[in-house]
């Protein structure tokens, strides 16, 4: 692969550019999006050409995407029960199954796996809060992560926490007594996820710990071929700058 091949990359970045409840920034509406390359390396303060160009980081997109789902969930286009401003998080999940309800006066369709989400690319929306769209933003915007997943697990914890940690996902609105795909119906509720997905599991500790120590960004920083693809990529300046000097002696 040529070193031109990030920058051909970044130019479908135009398409998804621009604001969205509240925040202007590059727009992936599933929060994983702009959490996995986060977990492992450390982009504040490096940018490519792009973000020079647009005077920002990737760092600094994601904690703006953060924002912009809070502020979604705050305004609660879809109506959907227990949406606020501790209570937030799109992104690839499960749910409670391919179903359409009637409740109402509305008829509401519920998804199974499906990669929820809000922004200017696409919605997909049904009620479904996935708590590691929350958790792993923590090293974004603690200051409105943390008081999110307190509230969550104060609130709903008996239904949604166990020993592991948060189940999956869980949704407020659906409260029909029907078969579920997956997970179980709560009388008082809603649906609650039985289950906890490594892939959603991991984000959270990982960026615990990056908010915490640096750690994992620390490690990482330390791989030769990490450092090399960033620089390929035409990433520069921070910690990346600085280490390329400090290897030159």
């Amino acid at each position: 692969m040529g070193d031109d091949a990030w920058q051909a990359w970044t130019k479908t970045y135009d398409k998804t550019w621009g604001k969205f409840h509240g925040q202007t920034f590059l727009n992936f509406a599933p929060m994983f999006g702009h959490q996995y390359s986060h977990t492992w390396v450390d982009f504040r303060g490096i940018r490519d050409a792009w973000g020079r160009s647009h005077d920002m980081d990737y760092f600094e997109n994601s904690r703006r995407a953060t924002y912009s789902q809070q502020a979604y969930a705050v305004a609660n286009p879809g109506g959907w029960n227990g949406y606020g401003k501790n209570v937030w998080g799109l992104t690839a999940s499960n749910g409670p199954g391919g179903l359409i309800i009637k409740q109402g006066d509305r008829e509401r369709t519920y998804q199974g796996y499906t990669a929820r989400g809000a922004g200017l690319d696409y919605i997909s929306d049904d009620g479904t809060i996935v708590p590691t769209a929350a958790g792993g933003s923590i090293a974004f915007a603690p200051e409105i992560v943390i008081p999110a997943l307190e509230e969550m697990k104060k609130k709903y914890g008996a239904n949604i926490y166990t020993k592991y940690g948060f189940v999956d996902a869980f949704n407020l609105t659906f409260d029909t007594h029907t078969e579920v795909r997956t997970g179980r119906i709560i009388p008082g509720f809603g649906w609650a996820d039985t289950v906890h997905l490594g892939i959603d599991q991991g984000p959270i500790v990982l960026m615990i710990e990056n908010y915490r120590s640096d750690f994992v960004w620390s490690v990482m920083k330390k791989n030769p071929y990490i450092r090399k693809g960033l620089q390929r990529a035409g990433f520069t300046g921070g910690w990346l700058d600085a280490e390329t000097a400090a290897n030159l002696w």
